[in-house]
């Protein structure tokens, strides 16, 4: 099935969504690597609400311009190096959609379960196909902190994808299906 969801997400939406769903999404995301995740984590407080925005795995190119965000490029990264925060991140900030490629493994996947999330794919090396879906550049968190690809950044998206659903919040992985 197709669908086209805006960000927030509710639970009842994602409980519809399956292993092979093709989505777009219209809405707010933000961007967190490996760094970002571990920063987050240790935070009691942060500027934002993770929970009313989609989870990016991504480490942006971006330029400035006139005193304004602009991206270059924005593909997916590798999302397995955050699967040691995954959960954890999950739980502590109520993400429910997380984009990235290339999949997450068994701690992540019960996560997504347990707390209602899904984990969608989104294709490698579309970059450039990526930012011209970003609408607008919101924000940014840690830049000097962390530098430019593992900052926090907040984009504004519309028709976002396609994303697969890789991973729903039934316990079904597209990884794992393709394992056997």
């Amino acid at each position: 099935m197709e669908y086209h969801l805006k960000i927030p997400v509710d639970d009842e939406e994602i409980k519809k969504l399956k292993v092979g769903d093709i989505l777009y999404v219209t809405g707010n995301v933000f961007t967190a690597r490996d760094e970002a995740h571990h920063m987050m984590l240790e935070k009691d407080k942060i500027p934002f609400n993770p929970g009313e925005m989609a989870l990016y795995h991504c480490g942006p190119l971006m330029k400035e311009e006139n005193g304004k965000w602009q991206v270059v490029s924005a593909g997916p990264t590798t999302s397995s190096r955050m699967e040691i925060f995954e959960d954890e991140f999950i739980e502590k900030f109520g993400i429910n959609l997380i984009i990235g490629k290339g999949g997450m493994g068994k701690d992540t996947q019960k996560a997504l379960q347990k707390y209602i999330c899904i984990y969608t794919s989104y294709t490698g090396g579309a970059g450039a196909l990526a930012a011209d879906k970003i609408e607008e550049v919101s924000g940014v968190n840690w830049l000097e902190e962390l530098s430019m690809p593992e900052a926090v950044w907040m984009f504004k998206v519309k028709d976002f994808g396609p994303l697969v659903v890789a991973m729903d919040s039934h316990g079904n992985s597209i990884y794992r299906n393709l394992q056997k």
